[in-house]
């Protein structure tokens, strides 16, 4: 049983022996740490610096001097160099007794503890005064001390797939969380995703290396972290403390950097949108202003097209223009009105815009612009009417004085009096005032297209329109041409004795009718038509011969030449040739002719008697022989 019990307890020892080992290896881990955190506190007042713990801190000098230089409070008087016991007692007592005001307890810790030097005990005291001056304070979101830096650690490396900080102490072995802490704060000292992950010792020393450039005093050497199972937990917190204190006095800084330029951009916001508003004031007020001084200095003419083209300017400035400065003004307004909640919401002094840039001011210069723009408007409006209204006097007065020469030259061909020839005078008199006419009727047309451009389409002033003027010029023109040719064929006519007034009347009526162009002349073409209109054909040869005989080879026959052509042809002679032609046409080639022939003829029924009487018989007594008849009338 004896040996069964031994064998069971050797484990038991053995973790025994491993956890004295451990607590030993944390004491001396405590103790180098502890006595740099207090040499670098020393240091803050160039104080000299201990060597060995609990010894140099065993006469209560320099235990007092530290706890005035992280306390902020003299402690004095005390033993400056005390030599006595009890003088050391009393450094001590006060000390401790400056810990216990700040509500810290020190359980089982007295001044003669810290006198006789013992190590363990002064180990205690100083973790007490690292906790309340150094770790208590840590504030994160509620956390206070231990739980509030581990929060506070844990935030600042959650963007770290390798750093997963659950303590102070196996957290901390590979160096990572250090390399971590001081990359998101300083990233230029430290190329994280350059480390090998697998290198504790390295990535440690890179930390602890950057950690001084920050003036991070270097409280735990590589081996404290990297050659010890499980770090101690106190020499980390008072080591990551200091990264807490460094680097929140730079979030502080910074906060207070961002605090500044937060306000500063706040400040400079607000004043670029004073200096928006004043310039968008100024420039709408500017534009306003410049378009009614344009409006006063424009001269409306009495050109319709250029106040039209005005009245359209006006238009596509009410939908141009004017729409931009109606959004602009409202733009304004909300401007302001941002200005000013942006002043209450950070509590700035309100803004007042200068003299002459308030709203009020926009307002009047806005109100002025409307004024103006109805009356420039009605201006506009007000000429277009007067020009229209011009524009249908001017079209009337022209017509009418135009239709009034019409009419006086009708009444002319109406009236005509006197001989022939002074009627013909007085017809080609008239034709002088065409020209003029045609030229009254140019400006008319012109009139007429001003009024189609103005919209002018009824007009009270006159019934007469362009083509009413027109048809009416060119009907006067054809009359006069007519009555002028008239004119002339009786002249004609009146000399040719040897036409019938019948005959007379049929040639000069077919003359007229082919006369297309009336220019009391036929053409060739014309020319031919009208005598076969009369029953006379010639072919196309011989026509052409006797049409350029006729008119002495020009290109046009006169009326009087068509007239004694066709007397030339159709005039009565009492050649016996002509006669027995004559004969034989109503005979219809026969040497006879009878009674029914001669009636065909449409000779009269007197003359047929008579021609009964006259002419011998042929064969029977119904046939007379005309060839006979015209031999014995005519002397050989």
């Amino acid at each position: 049983m004896a040996i069964y019990s031994n064998y069971g307890q050797a484990p038991l020892k053995k973790a025994f022996e491993e956890k004295k080992q451990m607590v030993n290896a944390w004491e001396l881990i405590q103790k180098k740490t502890f006595t740099k955190w207090v040499n670098n506190k020393l240091d803050l007042k160039n104080i000299p610096n201990i060597v060995h713990l609990n010894e140099d801190l065993a006469n209560g000098v320099r235990l007092i001097q530290l706890l005035e230089i992280i306390g902020g409070e003299s402690l004095k008087p005390f033993n400056q160099n005390p030599g006595m016991i009890f003088q050391k007692m009393e450094n001590v007592n006060k000390a401790l007794d400056f810990i216990k005001l700040r509500g810290v307890a020190l359980t089982n810790i007295g001044a003669e503890d810290i006198v006789n030097k013992n190590l363990k005990l002064v180990l205690g005291m100083l973790w007490t005064i690292i906790l309340r001056f150094t770790i208590a304070d840590i504030n994160e979101d509620g956390k206070n001390a231990k739980e509030g830096l581990l929060l506070w650690c844990q935030r600042k490396t959650a963007n770290y797939q390798d750093v997963d900080i659950r303590d102070f102490t196996y957290s901390w072995t590979d160096g990572l969380a250090f390399c971590a802490l001081i990359h998101h704060h300083h990233p230029e000292l430290i190329d994280y995703h350059a480390l090998d992950k697998s290198d504790r010792h390295g990535n440690t020393a890179i930390a602890f290396e950057a950690a001084k450039k920050l003036n991070i005093p270097q409280l735990l050497d590589v081996e404290d972290v990297c050659d010890i199972s499980k770090p101690d937990e106190k020499s980390v917190m008072t080591y990551v403390a200091e990264y807490f204190h460094a680097f929140s006095a730079r979030d502080e800084f910074e906060t207070a950097g961002r605090r500044v330029a937060k306000f500063a951009d706040v400040l400079l916001s607000v004043c670029d949108m004073e200096h928006q508003y004043e310039l968008r004031v100024r420039a709408l007020m500017e534009a306003v202003e410049f378009i009614q001084e344009e409006w006063d200095n424009t001269e409306l003419t009495d050109s319709y097209i250029d106040a039209k083209q005005k009245s359209m300017a006006f238009d596509i400035y009410k939908s141009t223009d004017k729409r931009s400065w109606v959004a602009e003004k409202r733009n304004i307004d909300a401007l302001l009105g941002n200005i000013q909640t942006k002043a209450k919401t950070y509590n700035l002094k309100p803004y007042y815009p200068p003299a002459g840039l308030t709203l009020k001011d926009l307002d009047n210069t806005w109100n002025t612009l409307l004024q103006n723009e109805a009356k420039y408007h009605r201006r506009i409006n007000r000429t277009i009417r007067e020009i229209k209204e011009g524009l249908r006097k001017a079209f009337a007065e022209a017509a009418n004085e135009f239709q009034r020469q019409l009419d006086g030259i009708s009444a002319k061909l109406v009236d005509l009096e006197g001989s022939l020839q002074s009627q013909l005078a007085l017809v080609q008199g008239l034709t002088n005032s065409f020209e003029p006419m045609q030229e009254s009727l140019q400006m008319i047309h012109i009139l007429d297209q001003e009024c189609i451009e103005a919209n002018t389409e009824e007009n009270d002033y006159t019934v007469y329109s362009l083509e009413d003027l027109s048809f009416g010029l060119d009907l006067v023109k054809e009359a006069v041409q007519k009555k002028s040719a008239f004119i002339q064929n009786q002249i004609v006519s009146r000399n040719m004795t040897n036409l019938t007034p019948v005959q007379l009347e049929e040639f000069e009526q077919t003359f007229r009718y082919f006369d297309k162009d009336y220019t009391n002349t036929l053409s060739a073409s014309e020319f031919k038509y009208a005598l076969s209109s009369l029953g006379i054909v010639y072919d196309n040869e011989r026509l052409e011969s006797i049409f350029y005989d006729i008119t002495h080879d020009n290109d046009y026959m006169s009326f009087e030449q068509f007239i004694r052509f066709m007397v030339s042809v159709t005039e009565d002679k009492t050649t016996p040739g002509q006669l027995l032609d004559s004969f034989r046409t109503i005979a219809g080639d026969k040497p006879f002719v009878t009674e029914l022939d001669l009636k065909m003829s449409q000779i009269p029924m007197s003359m047929i008697d008579y021609l009964k009487k006259m002419m011998p018989r042929s064969y029977s007594d119904n046939e007379m022989d005309y060839e006979s008849f015209v031999q014995g009338m005519f002397i050989n």
